[in-house]
Formats: structure tokens, C-alpha cells, sequence
């Protein structure tokens, strides 16, 4: 993770004349209702992709169909980057900066249990299982928004002052095991290697109220670390537990201890911190007890310093419980998302392009999201915005609207236009009337 951003003074000398600004302004006159228009088609594609699922690294009709949507608007088109990711480049009429955009395109191995006419009935293998497909993230929407973004600046892109590159990125929920996958694929492969974009946006569905806005400058969403513990100890009948070392015991030991860590052990006043354990694997029959047990799960953080103490601590507190009943504990983590943070500077820049966008649903403030986000790994290279759109049915209570990852999630549709006009005005401002940000 980068260090801490502070606030940024923004400084436009050509802004200051009027004319970038007024230029924006015509060309977002001209977006409104060409987003409307695009937004039946948005819809069709959405509903295509919730009822054509696919998982990470695998998602081979999906990426066809996007590469083949952005070859007809006449794109440059790369595909087969991280796998089945896309990349397509659209050049304005006029030269200047280059601005990202990115949906990520990945389903999740749950099954669907909303009442659709277009409901996932798609299964697939998964850690060796066969499970049902479901985007119970909303990755389809983000997807589906962002081809009706490349439509409408297509439509206009006589008017642009530089290009925009909308990148639809694999994996973002993980690559299998033993695989590579994601946003750190894509650019390991070189997705900025030829030309980095002067910054990069993106918008995710959750169940806030329908088409809000919702955002912060610096840490949005945590770091996510996985870790997986395995405690050895001696094989023996469960008649006679004297005769081994229990990993069982151990592990009902351990479990307890590491909870304690985060509430006890860390200062969470300075940033949040959770651990949680998803995973306990261990043993064959019911009177035997087995000779390892593993544990596997989770860490969020959001302070650099704090993420290295909770690790420590953890594989600290694991070798010594495990070693205090004769058994051993081998700890290990993975890093699999920085934090997700936001430039301070281009955040405040970006404010009244999201009030635009926003229209009468609005824009608010957000509290950091313990869920954790790969774009933050475009932002460790070029300075990026990620924020919320809000999709929950109206006149429903948000409480009782089921969250992303549930089997009944589910995305008011409408709601969609507000994202898709997040996006072409982020896009428009920007080549516009960039700001400087150092």
C-alpha cells in the first residue's frame, strides 16, 4: 500500500480562462439524453450477462461479447490480457490527456435464489466442486454500464480532448488457486506500459438508495490479506487422547486467542482492523482424532503499520499456543488487495462532476468499507477515484436489502443510468479541464 495522501492544491491555468469548462459543458448538454437513449440497451446487456455468469479467469463468453460491442463503435481492441481481459481505446478528435475507466467482469460460485426471468441457472466447477454461478456482485451491471459509457462518448468523440481507455478487468474476486489473475495481471502484462492514463475511475453497485452517489478521499475500501494456519499434532484414537497431541483441542485454543487480537491488541482508534477465520478443515471419522487441522480466513486493514503488527501477532500467538500442547503451527498469509484509496485532491476535483451525475438521488459522504477492492492496484500507478451507486429497490428499507455476495442480490435497474452518467461525465470533465495533481 502507498503511504497516506494528504489534501492536494488543484491549479488549472486553462481552466481559469472559461473555455475547458464551457466546452465540458456542451458536450454534457449532448450526453443526457444520449444516455438515455443507450440506457434500454445497457439494460439488454446486463440482463444477457446476469443469465450468462461466469467465474474468474473463466470468463470467456463474456469478454467476446464485450470486445465484440466495442469493435463495433470502432474501438482499438486488445483482448486475452490477464487471461480474458479487454481493453479498448477510444481517440478524441482533438489531442490530450488519457483517462481510464474499468468494469470488472467476474461472477461468484453462488446460487442464485431471486425470482427472475433472467436468474443465473449457470454451474460450473469450483475448488473442485460444482457450484452455481450467480453475479451476486453486480459485476454484470458494471460491465453492462460501461459498454453504454463507450457508446455515448463514441457518439461525440469529434468533441473530445484526448482519449479514453475502458478496461474490462478479469478476477476480480481472485484467481483460482495456482493462478494469476486480476487488476496486478493486467498490469504486470503491461495494460499501462505503451501510455498510463492521467487517472482512472471506477463505480460499484451496492445496496445503497437507488442511484445515490457515494464516496470519500484516501481509504474507501481495506486491504485484504488471506492466511491460512495449520497445526500439527499426533494421530491417535479418541479414546485415548493422552497418547497424541490433539489439533482439535489446539485449534478451539487458537480460534479464541486470535479474535482477541484485533480487540485487544491493536489501537483501533487509529484506522479499523477485522479478522475473521471462514475456513476449518480437519479429521475424517468421528473417533479418531486426526493429526492436522487447518484454519484459513481473512484480514482488513486500512494503516500499513497496523496490517504488519496483525500479522505478526497472529503467526506470534499461533506458534506459541500450538507449541504450549506439544503441537506446531504454520502460518502463512497472502496479500490480495491494497487499500483502496482514493486521491485526495482528485476527489475533490471530481465532486461536481458526481453532483451532475447524481441528478436528483445525489451524492454522500461513505464510511470505509471493510470489503476490499483490486483497483486499487491501478491506483498504486496513476491517481484514481473509486466510489459507490446505490441500486437498492426504492421503498425498501436498506437494512433489509440484501447485500452484495448474498444469493438474493439484486439490482434496481434504473439505477444504472446515474452510473453510466458518473462515468461519461467523469470522462468528460477530465479531458476537459484536468486538474494538476502532485
Amino acid at each position: 500500500m502507498r503511504g497516506r495522501l494528504t489534501s492536494l492544491a488543484i491549479a488549472c491555468a486553462a481552466c481559469c480562462a472559461g473555455l475547458p469548462a464551457a466546452q465540458a459543458a456542451d458536450i454534457k448538454t449532448d450526453l443526457t439524453p444520449a444516455i438515455s437513449a443507450v440506457m434500454p440497451q445497457v439494460i439488454s446487456w446486463r440482463r444477457d450477462l446476469h443469465q450468462h455468469p461466469e467465474l474468474s479467469n473463466r470468463e470467456k463468453r463474456t469478454s467476446a461479447m464485450v470486445a465484440a460491442e466495442l469493435k463495433k463503435l470502432g474501438l482499438e481492441v486488445q483482448t486475452g490480457i490477464a487471461h480474458t481481459g479487454v481493453v479498448g481505446l477510444l481517440k478524441g478528435g482533438k489531442p490530450g490527456k488519457l483517462v481510464a475507466l474499468r468494469a470488472d467482469m467476474d461472477a461468484l460460485p453462488v446460487k442464485e435464489q431471486v425470482d427472475l426471468p433472467f436468474a443465473s441457472k449457470a454451474v460450473a466447477e469450483f475448488n473442485g466442486q460444482q457450484v452455481g454461478v450467480m453475479h451476486a456482485c453486480g459485476h454484470d451491471a458494471h460491465v453492462a454500464m460501461l459498454l453504454g459509457t463507450a457508446t455515448v462518448l463514441t457518439k461525440m468523440k469529434a468533441q473530445l480532448s484526448g482519449d479514453v481507455m475502458f478496461i474490462f478487468q478479469p478476477a476480480e474476486e481472485g484467481p483460482p488457486p495456482g493462478e494469476d489473475g486480476g487488476a496486478k495481471l493486467m498490469l504486470k502484462e503491461g495494460i499501462f506500459a505503451k501510455r498510463k492514463p492521467d487517472a482512472i475511475f471506477g463505480v460499484h453497485v451496492w445496496p445503497g438508495p437507488a442511484g445515490q452517489l457515494q464516496v470519500k478521499p484516501e481509504g474507501i475500501m481495506a486491504a485484504a490479506d488471506s492466511f491460512e494456519i495449520t497445526v500439527k499434532g499426533v494421530q491417535v484414537h479418541g479414546s485415548s487422547p493422552w497418547r497424541g497431541i490433539d489439533p482439535v483441542a489446539v485449534t478451539g485454543q487458537l480460534i479464541t486467542a486470535l479474535h482477541q487480537i484485533p480487540a485487544r491488541q491493536l489501537d483501533v482508534t487509529q484506522a479499523p482492523a477485522v479478522m475473521s477465520i471462514g475456513q476449518v478443515h480437519g479429521g475424517v471419522r468421528w473417533n479418531i482424532i486426526p493429526d492436522e487441522v487447518k484454519l484459513g480466513g481473512t484480514i482488513r486493514t486500512f494503516d500499513p503499520v497496523m496490517r504488519e503488527q496483525l500479522i505478526q501477532k497472529m503467526q506470534h500467538t499461533s506458534e506459541h499456543i500450538a507449541a504450549a500442547s506439544g503441537a506446531t503451527a504454520h502460518f502463512h498469509s497472502q496479500s490480495f488487495a491494497a487499500v483502496t484509496w482514493n486521491h485526495a485532491g482528485l476527489t475533490e476535483w471530481a465532486m461536481p462532476s458526481l453532483n451532475w451525475a447524481g441528478a436528483k438521488a445525489g451524492v454522500s459522504p461513505i464510511k470505509p468499507i471493510t470489503a476490499s477492492e483490486d483497483f486499487s492496484f491501478f491506483q498504486q500507478e496513476v491517481p484514481g477515484v473509486f466510489l459507490f451507486l446505490g441500486i437498492a429497490e426504492p421503498g425498501q428499507p436498506i437494512e433489509k436489502t440484501a447485500p452484495n455476495h448474498s444469493p438474493f442480490f439484486r439490482v434496481y435497474e434504473p439505477a444504472m443510468e446515474n452510473g453510466v452518467r458518473a462515468m461519461a461525465g467523469l470522462a468528460v470533465d477530465f479531458l476537459a479541464q484536468a486538474p494538476v495533481l502532485k
